[in-house]
């Protein structure tokens, strides 16, 4: 693949911003997964708002980062579909809460498999800066996770707690790639 992406070279500011925004993004997860985990059998006015605000989080780091690797001449490949997929599962997922958990499910699977796809070719596309690899891992698991959801949604004991752990091993996955950047362009 080296052959076929080529990056510009990484700036030491934008290392710094990734790794921010991914410090960011770990807390963000691990406190929504487990606001969300306490109310996971049922989809209350809390689960609801939860849903709803994860997508709108993610709209928010993909512009943040779409602004950052911007003005510093990174590459921008891949954010602004992952803007647009995080604000069509933001609508599809305050759609779905009407219909109940199984709905969720698969509009959350959805967004999941399309997100991990756009995550893992950003990954790679940014693999110059180090401290991609995790983020390229977690794409893949995300695509896989998004399809288990879907299986999910059509047992009868669907249950939003497997979203609350797909979130905060998410935000483990970041928490690992702001560690590495840490390190050096040279931490894969």
């Amino acid at each position: 693949m080296d052959t076929i992406v080529t990056t510009p070279a990484p700036t030491t500011g934008e290392a710094v911003a990734l790794r921010r925004l991914y410090f960011l993004r770990f807390a963000f997860a691990a406190v929504w997964a487990g606001l969300l985990l306490a109310s996971a059998r049922t989809l209350g006015p809390l689960g609801t708002a939860l849903l709803v605000i994860y997508p709108l989080f993610d709209v928010a780091c993909a512009i943040a980062d779409l602004r950052s690797a911007r003005a510093r001449g990174g590459s921008a490949r891949g954010l602004g579909a992952n803007i647009a997929l995080s604000a069509a599962a933001t609508a599809g997922l305050a759609a779905a809460t009407a219909s109940g958990i199984p709905a969720v499910l698969r509009v959350w699977g959805a967004w999941a498999i399309t997100a991990g796809l756009v995550q893992l070719i950003v990954g790679v596309l940014r693999r110059g800066l180090g401290g991609q690899w995790p983020m390229i891992v977690s794409g893949g698991l995300s695509t896989l996770a998004g399809a288990s959801f879907v299986v999910q949604a059509g047992k009868g004991d669907a249950s939003l707690g497997s979203l609350a752990g797909y979130a905060f091993l998410g935000g483990v996955f970041f928490l690992v790639s702001a560690l590495r950047l840490g390190r050096g362009g040279k931490a894969g």
